[in-house]
């Protein structure tokens, strides 16, 4: 079994999202590697902004046709799917799961 390495191109930043804050490396270098089956992620970039949670930067206003897609799927008001986008950080599965009841975010 070999090893397969591969550079991935037009990456513009990587987030590591913890429980308290997330690590965002700009403009990063990016190689994925294959090793017996697992995928390694390396990661290099020379700028890391450290961001809180809950940030605008953090949770990005939500795309109006998603939210209008929910409000048409759920009944929901436009407020709740809006934070159903937003605490399901974008996931429109995930939100309208959310809303049907089905699923905690």
């Amino acid at each position: 079994m070999g090893m397969k390495m591969d550079e991935l191109a037009g990456v513009e930043e990587v987030v590591f999202r913890l429980a308290d804050k997330e690590l965002v490396v700009e403009s990063p270098s990016v190689t994925a590697l294959e090793i017996q089956g697992q995928r390694v992620f390396q990661v290099m970039g020379e700028k890391v902004v450290e961001r809180a949670l809950g940030t605008a930067a953090a949770r990005p206003e939500p795309n109006p046709e998603d939210v209008h897609l929910l409000v048409a799927q759920t009944g929901a008001s436009a407020e709740e799917a809006k934070r159903a986008l937003q605490e399901s950080g974008g996931n429109l599965a995930e939100a309208l799961l959310w809303l049907q009841g089905k699923a905690r975010i």
